[in-house]
């Protein structure tokens, strides 16, 4: 699926999958009806009615096949960016045991690291072209200066292997991030989840096709089921993409909480 399709507003997406469904719907009914005359008509009403709860089971599979990746790529999303959240404000806690420039420092890496995770990494992430290639400057060099520190206690050694590990886990949720934001339902899935919708509304149109009024009216109801399904798999595909995207909040109230004097920045 395209950027300005997913980057859409709800309002707009919806207008646009009910109006696309209410379309093919139509076009299906018009199309049997039309051709629903002489001997063909007698073929259409033999179809079996049977035949339509199989067709409706195999699509609700289908649209759970595809919702379980949505769902569970966008639990995953919501989950990294609160571990990374997490893991950095463990950093800024415990740079207490370096008190002065080393605990000053690395509380200045932290902010450089978040404020460019927000400018510039979920902007790549919605557009999908976000990449592993290289490690963030900020967290780079802020592992590199706890590593050199020279603990002069027992509890600044604890807190310098506690710092480290936790950049180490918030390197490993940046890349998790990166890594779900290229996830997406592939067009094999939206193939086949509409195909099977069509074959279901053409089922429907045909055993109903001696009946204008009774085909017009359960296409219409099965049409809204296949567009509401669509719709809300469409509207969480992209877990860093669109309206309902995850957001950087978690960061950015993590870094309010460094940085008291700067309430007036928003998430």
């Amino acid at each position: 699926m395209s950027n300005w399709l997913h980057n859409l507003p709800i309002v707009w997406m919806a207008l646009l999958v009910f109006g696309l469904t209410a379309l093919v719907t139509a076009a299906i009914y018009l199309a049997v009806m039309a051709l629903s005359v002489g001997k063909r008509a007698v073929s259409f009403k033999a179809v079996s009615p049977g035949m339509l709860p199989p067709l409706s089971v195999l699509f609700a599979l289908f649209v759970v096949f595809a919702a379980s990746q949505v769902w569970t790529d966008n639990e995953k999303a919501g989950s990294v960016v609160d571990r990374e959240a997490s893991e950095l404000s463990g950093v800024a806690v415990r740079a207490a045991a370096f008190p002065g420039e080393p605990e000053t420092r690395l509380r200045s890496l932290i902010r450089s690291y978040v404020t460019d995770a927000v400018a510039q990494e979920w902007p790549m992430m919605s557009r999908g072209t976000a990449t592993l290639h290289l490690i963030p400057y900020s967290l780079a060099e802020a592992l590199q200066l706890t590593l050199a520190l020279t603990p002069s206690s027992q509890g600044q050694k604890i807190a310098q292997h506690e710092i480290t590990t936790a950049l180490e886990n918030a390197l490993d949720a940046r890349r998790q991030r990166i890594i779900i934001s290229h996830s997406e339902v592939n067009w094999v899935k939206w193939s086949c989840l509409c195909l099977l919708a069509a074959c279901s509304l053409i089922a429907i149109a045909m055993v109903d096709s001696d009946n204008p009024l009774a085909s017009a009216i359960t296409l219409g109801l099965f049409g809204i089921g296949v567009a509401a399904s669509l719709l809300l798999i469409l509207a969480h595909d992209r877990p860093f993409t669109g309206e309902l995207a995850v957001s950087p909040n978690p960061l950015l109230q993590m870094m309010l909480e460094l940085e008291p004097s700067q309430q007036g920045i928003k998430p």
